[in-house]
């Protein structure tokens, strides 16, 4: 006995601390030093089972005036103290299932009934819209089917005129106590499922439940240069609460169609303009598509195929502080077919001559030949 920490001090906590304060400093070192936490730690587990011994001894009035009194004699049952005679062991699981739902992230004792509320659930749809309602915006109509709060019973799921009354099993705790052997647990009352209160007259159309399924007409507004995978947020729209709680929110996921001729990324727009081999050659104009309306894109002499051409200003609009983007023109150079006789001797008489200049008219491809000997030479 004479080696025993003295209580208070093992808990950290004045001789004239509160159950409260008792309570709070047990349940700071429980969660520092339990086990789960410190595997294979015989010092954390010796500190934990002080910590509990101690928080057993001062959390029950008459024991705790007992070792006030005599020390560890007056609470040590071989010392003919009071030992655990006394004590609540109810209050003491109810204490460490607190703790549990801490360690593991999760909640610990609830109180039970009705009167606890619970948010609706958040609800998901799915939108596809154009290209041109996704960059300039627009309004659509959409229908859910959804959960929302019984008007027959006004949410309660019993019979108008009627309201649920308190569970006879738990009394309106929503848990019941069950003695298995020394020890008393507490579980979820088989009666009411926690509830604490049960509907003995239930509402037809809703059948007790409170809530019925409905299809709701929804007018939602898509903001202007919304991109693809962005969502639009219905506050309240999603499933209604029960038990007056809040209903959730509805979430419309957006989709973007792929357009006939632009793809998008981010606030530019891209597309591909086919040119034929004298405009590629020569240079020119050609008309190609916006957002608002054609535009004419003028090509550079001896341009290449592949070649990106900007037309600034010309993609997404700036919206919600961004800057408007730009169109990319990836040009390329559209090869000639069902050719004629004499368009096909005028393209050898072209070649021909070309082929005199050498390196100076295809430059690239004098270079590419010369690689190519060069290559085989080293074989």
């Amino acid at each position: 006995m004479a080696n025993k920490r003295d209580y208070y001090e093992t808990l950290g906590v004045s001789r004239n601390a509160s159950q409260d304060e008792l309570k709070k400093a047990y349940r700071k070192l429980a969660m520092k030093y339990h086990p789960d936490r410190n595997p294979d730690d015989k010092t954390a587990e010796d500190n934990f089972k002080q910590a509990k011994e101690a928080y057993e001894v001062l959390a029950d009035q008459r024991k705790r005036s007992a070792y006030d009194q005599f020390g560890h004699a007056g609470v040590d049952p071989s010392m003919g103290g009071g030992g655990a005679s006394g004590f609540n062991f109810t209050d003491v699981f109810g204490d460490i299932g607190d703790i549990f739902g801490d360690i593991l992230g999760g909640r610990g004792r609830q109180g039970g009934g009705r009167s606890h509320t619970q948010r609706g659930a958040d609800l998901r749809y799915n939108l596809s819209l154009s290209l041109e309602d996704a960059i300039h915006g627009t309004a659509v109509e959409i229908r859910i089917p959804n959960l929302v709060n019984c008007k027959e019973c006004s949410g309660t799921g019993a019979v108008k005129g009627s309201k649920p009354v308190t569970c006879d099993t738990c009394k309106g705790h929503g848990q019941v106590r069950i003695q298995q052997g020394f020890f008393t647990l507490q579980q979820t009352c088989p009666t009411c499922h926690g509830e604490g209160q049960v509907i003995k007259d239930p509402c037809r159309a809703c059948r007790g439940h409170g809530r019925v399924e409905q299809v709701k007409t929804l007018s939602v507004k898509i903001p202007a240069g919304i991109d693809d995978g962005e969502r639009v947020r219905l506050t309240g729209e999603g499933e209604a609460g029960t038990n007056g709680g809040p209903a959730g929110d509805l979430y419309v996921q957006v989709s973007i169609k792929e357009h006939a001729i632009f793809h998008r990324e981010g606030s530019h727009l891209y597309c591909d303009v086919p040119i034929s081999l004298v405009t590629a050659s020569l240079g020119g104009e050609v008309l190609v598509p916006t957002l608002d309306g054609q535009v004419n894109l003028q090509i550079p002499a001896e341009t290449q195929s592949g070649s990106m051409l900007r037309l600034r200003g010309k993609g997404v609009p700036g919206v919600r502080g961004k800057v408007t983007g730009d169109l990319l023109c990836r040009v390329t150079i559209e090869t000639p077919i069902n050719l004629s006789a004499k368009q096909k001797e005028l393209l050898r008489e072209l070649d021909a001559s070309l082929k005199e200049g050498g390196a100076r008219h295809s430059p690239k491809a004098s270079s590419w030949f010369d690689n190519v000997k060069q290559f085989f030479r080293k074989k």
